[in-house]
């Protein structure tokens, strides 16, 4: 199966200095892969060039002429540039050009230019970011980080099918177990709608495993973890923070004084290890799920190592047919795509900012 994949070249904190090396890179490590980089075309031929060894006859160039700034808005993003380098890569995904989009840009706007150019699938309110943490057992799925801050009952449970597929394509486990974030684990805990969400997981055939707390992220209780977006927003960039605040913690220790300078140094070889283990760059790529095509959010501040695995997790999903699978089990719930979005209405190009 030949997979292309439209790269916004433009997009994040460092633009084609990053998007351009990793493609290469990764093109030359994957065969069977065609890319196709999407942006200012003189921009994207001078990195090309520095890298001096591209594999050209699966690598092409296609012409955007606006880039969308990472502080944009993203209502006006999607009315005032539909010639930028992520509606163009989302483009080509709707013509089928392409079967999957990366972009590292605006996640306002891409989130706002996904909904608008591809669409949701039948049986899908809306699209919800996932992303892969590191736990105690290996790794688990989050959903939604941000792109739904309020949701309804029937939305969760959508999450909770989307976040299962993803994990039965991409890590082959037939029943993922599906964990509803709450503050306990007591059915009588949370609001009405996770409660109502609870009740609509225990009929929907999932594997269910019940509620869980912010301490179950990391352990690895469940392989999906669900949640609204404004709650696994502020979970993430918590968990962000602890991380940093712990690593600047270990570096000032570590260079306190001569001794433990000396301490350090016996043990960098057990640090590295620890570094490599929870290197965010592993993990980099959300999944924009539910839409009629496949894109990946990368980090604006990636690097070419970190893009790459963004880059592979597209590749993942087209691969194992994500699309086809989602329509398929959203199809199997009682009344698939029934529910009205009742917190916002049908997304135009003349939506308000």
């Amino acid at each position: 199966m030949n997979i292309t994949v439209a790269v916004d070249c433009m997009g994040g904190d460092y633009g084609p200095r990053v998007t351009v090396p990793a493609v290469v890179d990764y093109l030359h490590r994957n065969p069977g892969i065609d890319i196709i980089l999407v942006g200012l075309p003189e921009v994207i031929e001078s990195e090309l060039r520095a890298v001096k060894v591209a594999p050209r006859s699966r690598l092409r160039v296609h012409a955007a002429s606006e880039v969308v700034g990472m502080d944009e808005s993203p209502a006006l993003a999607l009315r005032g540039k539909k010639n930028s380098s992520m509606r163009v890569a989302l483009n080509l995904v709707k013509s089928g050009d392409a079967q999957a989009c990366i972009s590292a840009g605006n996640t306002g706007a891409l989130i706002a230019a996904s909904r608008f150019v591809l669409k949701t699938l039948p049986g899908i309110d809306r699209p919800a970011l996932a992303v892969v943490l590191p736990t105690i057992k290996g790794h688990t799925y989050v959903l939604d980080l941000g792109a739904n801050v309020d949701c309804s009952a029937e939305h969760l449970l959508q999450f909770a099918v989307m976040g299962a597929t993803l994990v039965s394509t991409v890590d082959n486990k037939e029943k993922p177990s599906i964990g509803l974030l709450n503050i306990g684990e007591e059915e009588i805990k949370g609001n009405e709608v996770v409660k109502q969400a609870a009740e609509l997981l225990r009929g929907s055939g999932l594997n269910f495993y019940g509620n869980i707390e912010g301490n179950d992220i990391y352990k690895g209780t469940t392989d999906v973890v669900v949640c609204d977006g404004f709650v696994g927003n502020v979970a993430l960039k918590t968990s962000e923070g602890v991380a940093q605040m712990l690593s600047t913690y270990l570096r000032e220790e570590f260079r306190r004084n001569l001794l433990t300078k000396f301490a350090g140094l016996i043990a960098l070889p057990v640090i590295n290890a620890f570094k490599r283990r929870v290197d965010h760059r592993r993990y980099n790529g959300a999944s924009l799920l539910g839409l009629r095509g496949i894109v990946i959010k990368s980090h604006g501040s990636a690097d070419s190592h970190a893009f790459g695995f963004a880059i592979a997790r597209a590749v993942d999903e087209v691969r194992g047919g994500m699309l086809r699978h989602i329509s398929e089990r959203v199809a199997q719930l009682p009344h698939p795509g029934k529910n009205p979005d009742k917190y916002s209405p049908p997304l135009t190009e003349e939506s308000p900012a």
